[in-house]
């Protein structure tokens, strides 16, 4: 009995952990959307791991025009890259998916309880967005000194609305 018990206090705890963490993760997860939706640069950065969302998009960049493009890619991607990373990392770009999310520019923002809903802990403590309940992970966020910050794409680059 005591076993059982044990197993149903520690499962509790860990779920109490991932719902305080999604709760906290929300919080800046909403504060992303407000700067996405008022197209406000200096919040949009304080809410972005800039690098790390850029490595990760060239990454996908580089993967799709190799896939299409071949050899010529492998010359021509990495500068393409770096381009439509710096172009690609601007509230404009992820207003975008942000209405595949179903937010427009006159939709309100849910409060960070609802957007805790649709955020998934992964194993490495970060967590992510997805489209759908139980779908892949679309959005990723990493917390860094105290804020959660998006540091990942995990979505199609043609959700991006960048032409390869």
């Amino acid at each position: 009995m005591r076993r059982i018990a044990l197993i149903l206090a520690l499962t509790c705890g860990l779920a109490a952990c991932a719902t305080a963490q999604k709760l906290g993760a929300a919080n800046d997860v909403h504060a992303l959307l407000i700067s996405i939706r008022d197209d406000d640069q200096a919040a949009f950065d304080a809410h972005v791991d800039r690098p790390a969302l850029k490595r990760q998009i060239q990454g996908l960049i580089e993967t799709k025009a190799s896939k299409r493009y071949g050899a010529l890619a492998a010359a021509l991607a990495p500068g393409l890259a770096d381009f439509a990373g710096d172009t690609l990392v601007q509230p404009s770009i992820f207003r975008q998916v942000a209405r595949q999310y179903g937010y427009g520019n006159d939709t309100k923002i849910p409060n960070p309880l609802l957007i805790a809903q649709a955020l998934k802990p992964l194993p490495d403590g970060r967590v992510c967005a997805t489209k759908k309940k139980d779908g892949p992970c679309t959005l990723v966020f990493t917390k860094e000194s105290g804020i959660w910050k998006l540091t990942g794409f995990e979505g199609d680059v043609k959700d991006l609305h960048l032409k390869l």
